[in-house]
């Protein structure tokens, strides 16, 4: 254990110091917020109970006390950060702009990186039942700004005196979709970053991504803004943070990879360790009196059981 410890501490030093040469500025000051000792984390808001990274759905899952609202972002042609789990509509549960289903045939063309926004806002993503999440109370909605989402967000907790809450936002990216279904790093960071700050909420705020190179440029340009490794992988904890380069605040894999050696190890290095997608109540418990930080559901109405 002593030498894992040692080995990551010298793997931080070393980015860090590679990092320096790459950053022109420093970053805004943000202050530093703790995270919850428990964090209850709405997935994609509140998935199971409503159509996902939808306003309704971060409603719901503020309703029912969640402490994070978990949420995708995706960039459009004209370079606005919205809120989509894929990187096109899917036919599955979304509907063109007419109502009418998305033919097989157009199963991954309508691409939101090859769409300007106010094209994107005219496809219905709320109506369509999707027998996945049989329980999901359809309406009309459309894939939101960020922006949008956040005025939304603070302006509920304003009007029901609630505590704030966090916003963990996953960059939806990976090598291979570099300038078909997203901008490079660089740019997407920025992008997302600018719409942060122009709210303010960056003490509150959770930049979550299987890409390490999205969460690579945040250590480098804004180390401020908490970070999350998402991990589906069976490579060891040790390797995976090898490949980031630096130790994140949270280090959240699918909730199957979760062993006590793992909560061990993760916590002697002060991470966190909040796994995806905890469905069941029965497993749910039993995460949590192993040890985990925090647990993302897509049914958030579970937590008042927990």
């Amino acid at each position: 254990m002593l030498k894992t410890i040692l080995f990551l501490t010298l793997l931080f030093v070393c980015y860090a110091c590679k990092s320096i040469k790459t950053v022109s500025m420093p970053s805004p000051a943000i202050t530093t917020v703790q995270m919850p000792a428990f964090d209850m984390e709405g997935h994609r808001g509140a998935r199971g109970l409503m159509p996902e990274n939808t306003i309704p759905a971060m409603i719901k899952a503020m309703e029912l006390g969640v402490t994070t609202l978990e949420m995708d972002a995706h960039i459009s042609k004209d370079g606005r950060v919205l809120l989509s789990h894929d990187p096109y509509f899917n036919r599955k549960h979304e509907l063109l702009p007419d109502g009418k289903k998305i033919p097989a045939s157009e199963a991954k063309k309508h691409v939101l990186y090859q769409l300007d926004y106010s094209e994107i806002k005219r496809y219905d993503v709320g109506s369509k039942f999707y027998k996945n999440f049989p329980k999901q109370q359809l309406q009309q909605a459309h894939k939101p700004l960020l922006a949008e989402v956040i005025d939304t967000v603070q302006a509920y907790i304003a009007d029901h005196n609630l505590p704030q809450v966090f916003y963990n936002i996953e960059t939806k990216s990976k090598p291979s979709g570099d300038g078909k279904y997203h901008p490079a790093p660089h740019e997407f960071v920025e992008r997302l970053m600018a719409v942060i700050l122009e709210k303010k909420i960056a003490p509150y705020v959770i930049i979550q991504s299987f890409d390490v190179r999205t969460l690579q440029v945040l250590k480098q340009k804004y180390p401020e803004i908490k970070t999350s490794l998402l991990v589906e992988n069976l490579h060891s904890l040790e390797k995976n943070l090898e490949k980031l380069g630096f130790l994140p605040n949270v280090y959240s894999p699918y909730y199957k990879l979760v062993t006590p050696d793992l909560l061990q190890k993760a916590h002697n290095l002060n991470m966190k360790v909040i796994p995806w997608t905890v469905n069941d109540l029965k497993e749910m418990k039993q995460l949590k009196e192993l040890g985990v930080d925090g647990i993302i559901t897509d049914y958030p109405d579970l937590f008042k059981n927990l």
